[in-house]
């Protein structure tokens, strides 16, 4: 008898292949058969109706710290994450030197905006190698598994100090000791190395974060530790969607050394063709013997205002900022007076940055993002084109949009992958060669961004609710977040429903499948605030052969564990 079968349902198995009607029988952790099984399980789930998937596996994320105090990674297993990969973009908590550990945590926030005082409360640090630092965290219960890699921004900080932020070049003796760390952090379980070289990470005092503008002697020795490792991913936060100059060190780097690179690509409204250039600079470079991909997203990347975010067009408004510490029952309260609104419409002459402008008074790219919530709103609704027919100001649409809902109403800007008001860019990224989902940035910018739903809204609009163009097949979008993100770091293991795989399965109700609104939440350690968003339609999430949530509550269940090093394609 199977320890649990599930029943009927429309099972979309993660290869991309039509769906089809079947069973599926679990033993242990394990599925053991897929289509009609005539044998009995201890449990059987009824799922005529539902869609039945691979767990999903998000590659991107920023759940370092939170990975030590929060068992089920919410928001993430909300979405029907069953595996996370976090450590990415060069930044974590491990190697560090001991009195060093509130460097690291300053940089985590300047960067990810995760808020300090949750990482200092939350983390207790009971390592100094990498090696110690899985070791913590195999140490917790979780309902999902989570993989790590090695960060740039921390190995460099240990090995050099401070010189990790005057020096661009590393000496023999650093890359060396640099080259030892990754291969030792690797060899004890890591599935990767990460690193940054964008000019929008800084730290707390505006320097570009540590190994930013690295030689390309220090990447390659970090390669080599790497090929000696025998395995991991080269992952890295670019503005190659800018400029492509490192298509070449990163070419030379995959081919000599062995060792997979995958980098961040969006739309950016200064070049917004160049993402088609470094899609085919990759694609020259695998010709070449080269291993080179783009991580996608399937929406913008888009930040979220509000009044008890960390961003809105309001903030640095005398009016506002003489009521911003009130609560917010007491700050709500005066914004509805109208002389306090009169006031805080009132043009101010104040120099402005050019970045700050634009956040701040961009109005062409500001939406009221409304509930449910529209990621792929016409230029119409703008601001700045609603002003026109309503005969009002872009600022007091503005103000409106954030006062709705009694003060949590948000505003959407698409920042990246919109410059044409369409996520036709997202469509093409999303079905190129040498692509995988990635972007969502799960537990981090706390404060003004949220796209850790990007799983279920990419099954919900792409494959249902898309009509402002083409859609994508319900298999195409399961087997890209399954199989095809599983594939990056060699977990083979999983992402298939197939006899010996691992038995992790969403059970979905396709057609109410879809994301809330977001909203603020102050649930971090020392009651920190972030942004969260909730799923609708997941009938069931099971890891490991146990479910995890049931009808959107949580089990209570904690089958998860630490990934150690890639996960090898199991037998029938």
């Amino acid at each position: 008898m199977h320890d649990l079968v599930i029943r009927g349902g429309t099972i979309a198995d993660g290869t991309g292949t039509p769906r089809y009607t079947g069973d599926v029988a679990i033993e242990g952790d394990r599925i053991v058969a897929v289509g009609e099984v005539p044998g009995r399980g201890h449990r059987e789930i009824e799922a005529d109706g539902l869609l039945v998937t691979p767990g999903w596996v998000d590659i991107h994320t920023h759940y370092d710290g939170q990975a030590l105090w929060d068992p089920y990674l919410t928001p993430s297993s909300w979405h029907g994450c069953t595996t996370v990969v976090m450590g990415n973009c060069g930044v974590g908590f491990a190697p560090v030197v001991t009195g060093r550990e509130d460097w690291l945590i300053e940089l985590m926030e300047s960067v990810e905006d995760i808020p300090g005082a949750a990482l200092s409360e939350g983390i207790e640090w009971e390592w100094e190698s990498f090696g110690g630092y899985l070791d913590a965290l195999d140490r917790q219960s979780r309902a999902i598994d989570v993989g790590t890699q090695v960060p740039h921004c921390a190995v460099r900080a240990f090995v050099m100090g401070d010189r990790c932020l005057t020096e661009t070049t590393a000496g023999e003796d650093d890359i060396a000791a640099m080259s030892d760390i990754v291969r030792d952090g690797l060899k004890a379980g890591a599935l990767g190395f990460s690193t940054s070289r964008t000019a929008v990470h800084r730290t707390k005092d505006g320097a570009v974060v540590p190994g930013t503008y690295a030689g390309e002697q220090e990447l390659y020795g970090i390669a080599r530790g790497m090929q000696q490792a025998g395995h991991g991913v080269f992952q890295m936060a670019s503005d190659l969607g800018e400029q492509d100059g490192d298509l070449h060190w990163m070419t030379n780097l995959s081919r000599d050394f062995g060792v997979p690179v995958s980098v961040n690509v969006f739309q950016g409204d200064s070049d917004p063709t160049s993402y088609r250039r470094v899609l085919a600079g990759m694609a020259a470079a695998d010709a070449e013997g080269a291993r080179l991909s783009a991580q996608v997203s399937g929406r913008t990347a888009g930040l979220l205002m509000s009044l008890d975010g960390g961003l809105h067009p309001f903030q640095s408004k005398s009016a506002y900022r003489a009521i911003r510490r009130l609560s917010r029952a007491e700050r709500n309260a005066e914004m509805r007076k109208p002389e306090v609104r009169a006031a805080i419409l009132a043009h101010e002459d104040r120099p402005l940055s050019a970045q700050a402008k634009l956040l701040l008074q961009g109005w062409h790219k500001m939406f009221e993002l409304g509930d449910p919530p529209n990621y792929e709103p016409p230029r119409s609704a703008s601001f700045a084109e609603r002003a026109k027919r309503e005969e009002t100001t872009p600022e007091a649409l503005a103000y409106d949009a954030l006062m709705a809902q009694d003060g949590a109403g948000l505003i959407y800007f698409p920042l990246l992958n919109y410059s044409d008001y369409s996520l036709d860019p997202s469509f093409e990224m999303m079905q190129a060669p040498n692509t995988h989902f990635g972007g969502s940035d799960g537990g981090a910018h706390c404060g003004v961004i949220c796209d850790v739903s990007l799983p279920t809204h990419n099954l919900a609009y792409w494959s249902r609710d898309r009509t402002r163009g083409s859609q994508l097949p319900v298999e195409f979008i399961v087997h890209k977040q399954t199989m095809g993100t599983a594939s990056l770091h060699g977990l083979a293991d999983r992402g298939r429903l197939a006899a010996g795989y691992r038995a992790d399965v969403n059970l979905i109700d396709f057609d109410t499948l879809g994301v809330d609104m977001p909203r603020i939440a102050f649930d971090l350690p020392t009651g920190a605030r972030r942004l969260i968003q909730g799923a609708r339609g997941y009938h069931a999430t099971i890891k490991n052969g146990v479910p995890i949530y049931e009808a959107g509550e949580a089990t209570g269940a904690l089958p998860g564990a630490l990934i150690r090093g890639p996960q090898g394609q199991p037998t029938a």
